[in-house]
């Protein structure tokens, strides 16, 4: 019996991977505008970003859709 895949794109990727991915194409500077949150516009990094977005559902779901809308620009990576 073969095993299904999951049609998430988001499955088996961790937040931290989400974010680090995010941070390496765009930056910090870019993601905050992107997205206005003050983890990425005041003293950013992943380690406090991560701890916001575990915390903060609406901002994840914002980086989460980020993340999927910026698939195609990551595959030239």
């Amino acid at each position: 019996m073969e095993k299904q895949k999951s049609q998430d794109p988001l499955h088996g990727i961790t937040l931290q991977k989400i974010v680090e991915k995010l941070v390496d194409h765009y930056g910090f500077d870019t993601l905050g505008e992107l997205i206005s949150i003050k983890c990425f516009n005041e003293n950013p990094s992943v380690k406090s970003s991560l701890t916001f977005l575990r915390k903060t559902d609406w901002a994840r779901k914002k980086v989460e859709e980020l993340y999927l809308n910026s698939l195609s620009k990551f595959s030239g990576n």
